[in-house]
């Protein structure tokens, strides 16, 4: 075989490719590495705030601490249901919201498929939708977290573009022999879908798992429905607040002291729990998000 030879630019090209996304690569990375190492190293170093590059004094006093706090474990679950739960039903309405709007013979359906999309671009506000929330009933409700985030027009349209490019060919062969729309859309279009559907979900998790909004709103009056971003975002209102009160020389106890320095740690390692998750599944969805997304986003 004739060997192939690139030329200098060819090479100055590549060099300074790689190096972009090398860098790029580790912005990305380097705040949860920074997160990571200041939960196993010494609490002194972390405190005066000499960790940076690599951990020092390892342990994992940090990770064994978070037992202490009586809410996270109930926070935790919060977050996993309304995760796991919100984001199934999520798809599934997705799905076969978007196998309907592809369907010409549907009653009104530019009408309904406008109606979605303008939902994308206008927004009453927060405190029109807490008012609506509440006379849904739905303040201090563990249905507030599940039912606003069944319908997700985005996704919806990204679903209904990707059964576009399906042949058509598939359906009309099932429809010849009887098949009707449910069984059609459960026994072809839901399977043929699935780098699509996994795309949604991805997105549908990170949304769930990630979201504070709805519990710092809703839940005021019922602490056991916090999630974890929540009681993450306690601790850094405890944190600001002792910071504070030092830097405006307010005479502090040594409890105080101990409690912001003990509480700056904490943070730290809730958010890295908070996080890790995410980071776990992401690698196992990867190939389906790149192929549905890039599917997906063919047709307009």
């Amino acid at each position: 075989m004739k060997k192939t030879y690139l030329k200098p630019e060819d090479v100055i090209f590549n060099f300074f490719n790689y190096l972009f996304f090398f860098l790029f690569t580790f912005i990305c990375i380097f705040p949860f590495y920074y997160l990571f190492i200041n939960t196993i190293s010494d609490n002194e170093m972390v405190r005066k705030g000499i960790i940076n590059f690599y951990p020092r004094g390892l342990h994992l006093k940090n990770y064994l601490a978070l037992r202490s706090i009586k809410d996270l474990g109930r926070a935790f679950m919060v977050t996993l249901g309304r995760t796991v739960i919100g984001t199934s039903l999520m798809v599934m309405a997705s799905g076969f919201v978007g196998y309907l709007m592809t369907k010409k013979e549907m009653w009104a359906r530019k009408f309904w498929y406008r109606f979605l999309i303008i939902t994308m671009y206008f927004n009453a506000g927060i405190i029109p939708w807490f008012m609506t929330m509440q006379m849904l009933g739905l303040t201090n409700n563990y249905l507030a977290y599940i039912i606003p985030s069944i319908v997700a027009p985005y996704n919806i349209i990204l679903v209904k573009t990707y059964i576009e490019g399906i042949p058509g060919e598939l359906e009309e062969s099932a429809s010849i022999d009887g098949a009707s729309y449910w069984v059609i859309f459960t026994k072809i279009i839901w399977p043929l879908s699935k780098p699509i559907l996994a795309t949604i979900a991805i997105f549908g998790a990170v949304g769930n798992w990630n979201s504070l909004q709805d519990s710092l709103i809703l839940m005021q009056a019922e602490p056991k429905l916090f999630t974890l971003q929540h009681i993450l975002y306690n601790y850094l209102n405890k944190t600001s607040n002792l910071g504070a009160l030092m830097n405006s020389g307010t005479q502090i106890t040594d409890a105080m002291r101990a409690s912001l320095y003990n509480t700056k740690v904490i943070k730290y390692t809730i958010s890295m729990v908070t996080a890790i998750p995410i980071l776990v599944v992401y690698p196992f969805m990867q190939k389906y998000f790149e192929k549905g997304i890039m599917l997906g986003a063919v047709k307009g």
